[in-house]
Parts: structure tokens; sequence; C-alpha cells
């Protein structure tokens, strides 16, 4: 769906869409599985920058659901993610704020993404909201034991006979040290 300016300039957008699962490429590592429901609404803030400059910025606030499936990070097993998410968003158009002299940013600015052309795809607002509402690192469960590094037998289902490698002996004077440190 495409948010078009010139249209939000007229009258706000309501919107609230349903896209199934794979119709946003979340990249490699993350699948949908469940719809991802979405509503909201769209409308344009004007900012005056001075006397007769005025930026269009384009304001999305909605929230969104959706059922995820993602590999845990230890032992690479499928594991089921909800994600519901509220968001506020501000796109200003590319090279707005170009120009400007330097100053620290604000939080509200930290905020602020930018749009190119005459709007702005609803597809991608959701794919970025729906991958910064994951965690960074996800795992199965509290005390998953992961692969083993010899054989990759996941050790959440059964125990390898792999021998315990020899400590590096690069490592020994670092060894050496920490062991006085704790005492």
């Amino acid at each position: 769906m495409f948010l078009d300016i010139k249209d939000l300039e007229l009258h706000p957008l309501d919107f609230q869409e349903e896209f199934a699962p794979d119709a946003i490429d979340l990249g490699e590592e993350v699948r949908q599985r469940t719809p991802l429901k979405t509503a909201g609404r769209a409308d344009v803030v004007e900012e005056h920058h001075g006397k007769h400059q005025v930026i269009k910025d384009i304001r999305l606030r909605g929230r969104l659901s959706t059922g995820l499936e993602l590999a845990c990070a230890r032992c690479l097993e499928p594991v089921s993610q909800q994600v519901e998410r509220e968001f506020d968003l501000l796109y200003r158009p590319l090279g707005a704020d170009a120009g400007r002299d330097e100053l620290s940013v604000t939080d509200a600015e930290a905020e602020i993404g930018y749009y190119q052309g005459e709007g702005i795809l609803l597809e991608d607002v959701l794919r970025e909201q729906v991958l910064l509402a994951l965690p960074v690192k996800i795992t199965c469960r509290q005390d998953c034991k992961g692969l083993c590094p010899q054989c990759g037998k996941n050790l959440n289902q059964e125990a390898c006979s792999c021998a315990v490698p020899a400590e590096d002996p690069r490592w020994a004077a670092l060894k050496d040290i920490r062991g006085r440190l704790e005492r």
C-alpha cells in the first residue's frame, strides 16, 4: 500500500491491512507464520522552518501483530515468537535536513525516518517495525545447551561422546593471571 503525500495532504488515511505470510520479505532468518495484521492512521504534519520553508512530514500511528518463527541462537531449533507492537513514526522528505549545521541530535530527532519521492510504502514501514520488535538473541528455552562444537549434535536431545578439547597453551598465561586476581 503506497501512502502518497499528495493524497494525505487532502485528507488523513485510516488503514487496516492484512498481509499473508511471506508477502513482506523479512529476510532469510525470519519466517512469518501467521498473517501480519495492521491498523492505523497516516496523515501529514507540516513543520515551518523559517518564514518561507514548510516541510511536509508523514506521520504514521498504528499497531501490528504477527506470529514468526526464528532459529534458536544456540541449537538452531525453530522458535515461535509472537510480535505485537504499537508505533508512532515520523517520516521527513529525504534531503529536508541537508545543509543544517551539525548539532547534537535530540531524542525526538533520532526517531525521524526519511522518505524519497512522493510517499512511502506501508510494507517497508511494517518490515522495519517487525524486525525492530525482535530480540537480539532468541533461545528455545532458558537452559538450552546448544550444539556440540565438535560433532554438531543438539545437546538438548542427546549427549555426544566427543572428547573435551585440550586447553590451548597460548591462553595459559592469561589463565594464570586470572587465577591470581580471583584470590
